[in-house]
Formats: C-alpha cells, structure tokens, sequence
C-alpha cells in the first residue's frame, strides 16, 4: 500500500464525501484525486523526480492538502515545515533535505526568501498575485494532463524534521509503508467511523497533523482546515461544520474548555476526543469531560520516528495512562542511564522508572534518522528505539510517561531544546552565563525560563526579549517566557549545567 492507492480507494470508494473543506472552498474525494493527480505531473514538470523533497512553508490550507497529496502520487516527497521558522533556521532544513523546490505564502515569505538566497531553488507561490517573490511560480496555475509512474511502499513518503537532544533539528523519513500502516493505526485507535470530520489545526508540519489528515482519508473522512489557532475559531467550525473527532494537544483542549464562547450545543456533535504530544493534568480531562461528554476518550502516545508507542482509551477513567502498545507497537522500559549506554534486555520491574523503548519492527516505525548517523548510534540500538522518554509500567501493565531522560523542553507540543536558547541568549553583552529550562505551565505543558548571570553592565528581561527577537535565529515560540537573574548558574566539576537544581528552585537571584 502506498498512499497514493489510499487516495484512489477513498476516491472510488465514496466519490461525493466531502474530503477537505477551507472556508468557503470543498472538495470531495474524486474533486481533491483529480486536482491530486494534476498537480502530480504539473510537479513533475517542475522537475520533481521519484524521491525528491519539497520544502513546504505554509500553514493548514487547501493548498498544503493538495500539494501533500500530489507528491504521493508522483513519488516526490513532502518536507513540510514549521511556518514560524527564522530564516536562519528555514536555511537549515532546506540545505539539510535538499530540496531544490519551495512552497511559500504570504506569512512565510520573508523567512523562505531569506533562506533561498544563494541557492538553485524553484519558488512556488501560494495566494494573491501580490507580494509574490520574482521568478516565483503562482500555484494556481499549477495543472498538467499526464501521467506519473506510481509510487512503491518502501519509497519515502514524507520527511518531518524534529528537534533532538543536540538541538539541531533531525529530518525523520517516513516511507509509504509507514504512513499508510499510521493512517489505519489512527482510524482504528481513535475509533474513526466512516465519514467522520476532524478539525484540521494541527499543523501539517508536526506528525498530529499529517495522521489527522491521512486518517480521515483511511474512513472517507472531512479534513476541516483552520490555519490559524484560535479557541473561538474552532468552537464556530465545529458547530458550522458537523465536526465529530478532535485529535488536539492539551493546550489546545485547554484554551477550548475554558474559552467563554463553549457552549453545550456548539460542541454537542464532537464525540470522539484524542490528545498527544504532551501528558494531560487530570483536572483537564475533567473539563474535557464536562464539555464534550466523548463516547471516547484517547491518550495517545507517539512520536515522528514510530508514530505509535501506546494507546490508553477512556484515559478519563485512568487520567495520566498512556495505556497499552498500539496495534503495531511492542514496547519495554529498561535501566535509564545518561552516563552508559543501556541495552534493550536491561528490562526494569514494574513500578521502577526507567527510559520507554519501542520495537523498530513496526510497520510504522523508521528505519533511522535523514543523514545522521550520529543521532542513529544515540536513538538506534539492536532494533529497539530509545524515545529518551522516562516511565514506568503499574501493576496492570499499563504505562506511565514520567518526563525526559536529557532535559527537552515540551511546550505546547512542540519539542525546544535548552542550547539552542542559551546560545542565542549567551550573545548578548550583559549575558555572563545562562541556563534555560523548563516549568510547568497549566496552558502550555511547560514555558521556557532562563536564568541569567548578568554581566556586570545593566541587562533587563525586556532588553533579552528584544535581543531574542531581533536576532532572526530564534523561532517566537522558543523564546524565554521568565527571566530569573542569579548569582551563578550551578555545574558539575566538568562543566555540565545542573538544570534540575534550577527546577527545584536551588539557586541565588539577585533582587533590585
């Protein structure tokens, strides 16, 4: 199976279902195949060949759904990314996966013009004539007659890139295999009937959002697109719209149930709810079980390399659980160790914590990371992947997610790693030392602290927003929330930062 043939399928097995809705613009199955199949070739025209990547810099719209689709019909592969990026950081990922074709729209064009400059690559230009870069090619008109030689299960599907331990961004292939083994995982997971619709928020550049997208496709379901997070937003799409299934971070739950405008009959028709990406606080799934009122409730556990680690239906009636392996997944918690390296059989008892490992012999899984074998050596170990996620399995055999074995933060569901920050803070004249960690944050999962040894000259948290902001190496998202002037940062004798130290409030700040 590759997903061009699970396009085809949902096309000719329910042709007139709505398949993605923007606004005022529908499409049905066969409409969204047809436009699928143009685009393809008109791709291919552009010289897009079987394997190559397409940097994609925009937000949930028709066109990203159709672009995504396109290149599984051709063999090209989507390299979707996140459209808060810096320039600098946009750089990266276009020189790390090779693309040599970008999509671009209004909101990302300053950071992907940037990020081109000085290379062999092809702009496409989504939306209004004005304001497109020269030599861009206007999406619109992208549509040719042919045909493309079909895509194989083991070719590349898809590449997302996630931050990891070195706070370099890794680039995560995912094959056709995979994706389509996730598309049913998701379905049956989540308890998707057919012609379910879904609220499409969850960025297409972040793994929640493509299976939202290619699980709808698996049940002949709506992909409802809204580009921009707001609660109100979302709680007028879901009455207007129908929608049945909400596959969400908590932080989105969060601003949902306590958004002013939730009333019982705008969310009456949604009755399956999802979260992943970050753990939930029991009191949230109490909310969210006063105002949806779910027939089913999932805690689903996952990451871009192996989609599913774990599934917990009817988390409300264990809050917290990440429940049991998924329908492809087997899973071990073994001896966490940052000073040695584990091995897979160093299985620890029930109720001991340890680092969560998963089996690579699921058909969703990866088989390692795009062009790093450094990260393979750390993640990859005697087909056994090592998530770095800490947890324990309780006296029913079910499983706990406990934290991070290095210190990720996880804010909103999106995954910042402390160097990146502290390097960027670090060059600013009144920055002695820096450490930046995470605490808890009751919307966001986790925010972003920094704690700051001054220089001597006079510094101010607004003065390192500012220089956070004005740099251009630093995504909005990943900047410091609280800044904590202290005396000196605490470290091992070689060097190391001791963060935990930080979280635990063992530090010296200086008052004015």
């Amino acid at each position: 199976m590759t997903l061009a043939r699970l396009l085809e399928l949902a096309a000719r097995r329910w042709p007139a279902a709505e398949a993605v809705v923007d606004g005022d613009r529908r499409l049905t199955y066969a409409e969204l195949h047809r436009h699928a199949c143009e685009l393809g070739v008109a791709f291919r025209d552009l010289g897009v060949g079987r394997g190559d990547r397409v940097l994609i810099a925009l937000r949930n719209r028709l066109e990203h759904v159709l672009a995504y689709w396109a290149l599984q019909t051709m063999g090209g592969v989507p390299t979707p990314v996140n459209f808060r990026l810096a320039a600098a950081e946009m750089r990266y990922v276009l020189d790390d996966s090779g693309a040599r074709v970008a999509l671009l729209e209004a909101e990302t064009a300053p950071a992907v013009v940037g990020a081109v400059a000085g290379r062999d690559v092809r702009l496409v230009w989504v939306g209004d004539a004005e304001g497109r870069p020269a030599g861009a090619v206007a999406f619109e008109g992208l549509r040719a007659d042919g045909a493309c030689p079909a895509p194989a299960e083991r070719d590349l599907s898809l590449i997302l890139y996630t931050s990891g331990t070195t706070g370099r961004p890794k680039g995560v292939p995912r094959t056709h295999r995979n994706h389509d083994a996730g598309a049913l995982a998701q379905a049956l997971q989540c308890g998707y009937a057919w012609g379910e619709r879904t609220l499409g928020v969850m960025p297409l550049y972040h793994t929640m959002g493509i299976h939202a997208l290619t699980g709808m496709a698996a049940v002949n379901g709506c992909f409802v697109c809204q580009p921009e997070w707001s609660a109100a937003g979302a709680l007028r799409l879901i009455r207007a719209e129908r929608i049945t299934a909400l596959y969400l971070i908590p932080t989105l739950f969060y601003d949902l149930v306590h958004a002013p405008e939730l009333m019982r009959e705008t969310v009456e028709s949604v009755t399956k709810l999802g979260y992943a990406g970050a753990p939930m606080l029991a009191a949230l799934t109490e909310d969210c079980v006063k105002a949806f009122r779910p027939q089913t409730f999932v805690n689903h556990y996952g990451s871009t390399e192996i989609y599913t680690f774990s599934v917990r239906p009817d988390v409300h009636l264990k809050p917290g659980c990440a429940g049991r392996p998924g329908v492809h997944s087997a899973l071990r918690v073994v001896a966490a160790s940052t000073e040695r390296r584990v091995g897979p059989d160093e299985v620890v008892a029930a109720g001991e914590p340890g680092e969560i490992i998963a089996s690579l012999d699921s058909d969703e899984a990866f088989s390692g990371y795009w062009q790093r074998p450094d990260a393979d050596a750390r993640a990859l170990r005697d087909g056994w992947y090592f998530t770095g996620d800490m947890g324990y399995v309780d006296a029913e055999g079910e499983l706990y997610v406990t934290g991070r074995v290095d210190d990720m933060i996880i804010s909103g569901g999106e995954n910042i790693h402390p160097v990146e920050v502290e390097e960027v803070l670090a060059r600013h004249p009144g920055v002695r030392d820096v450490a930046v960690v995470g605490e808890p944050d009751d919307r966001w999962g986790q925010r972003v602290v920094a704690f700051v040894v001054p220089a001597g000259a006079e510094v101010t948290a607004s003065a390192l927003d500012e220089h956070c902001r004005s740099r251009g190496e630093l995504a909005a998202f990943k900047r410091p929330r609280r800044v904590v002037f202290v005396r000196e940062i605490p470290k091992t004798a070689s060097g190391k930062i001791l963060r935990r130290l930080l979280r635990d409030g063992q530090y010296s700040e200086i008052t004015t």
